[in-house]
């Protein structure tokens, strides 16, 4: 199936996932990478409030932070992925 066929196909609304190869699916530019980072324990402690009073994990704040203070600092074209 070409590409103007898997779109017309999407677009009608019929199914499309037999079409694509989802074991070799891949999310450009979100792939993870596991690090290590050493904080102060003060700041472990301010991490684990902020989570839970927003009822998230700690990691989660922290990429969420970290994040945006990046897209802030840099070109954000960079971190946005293109509306379809």
């Amino acid at each position: 199936m070409n590409s103007s066929e898997f779109d017309q196909r999407f677009d009608s609304g019929e199914p499309v996932l037999e079409a694509l190869d989802l074991a070799a699916a891949r999310r450009p530019r979100l792939e993870q990478k596991r690090v290590n980072v050493d904080f102060p324990l003060w700041m472990v402690e301010q991490l684990d409030q902020e989570a839970s009073r927003l009822g998230v994990t700690r990691q989660s704040i922290i990429k969420v932070w970290l994040a945006e203070r990046l897209e802030h600092r840099a070109d954000p074209s960079q971190f946005r992925i293109a509306a379809p």
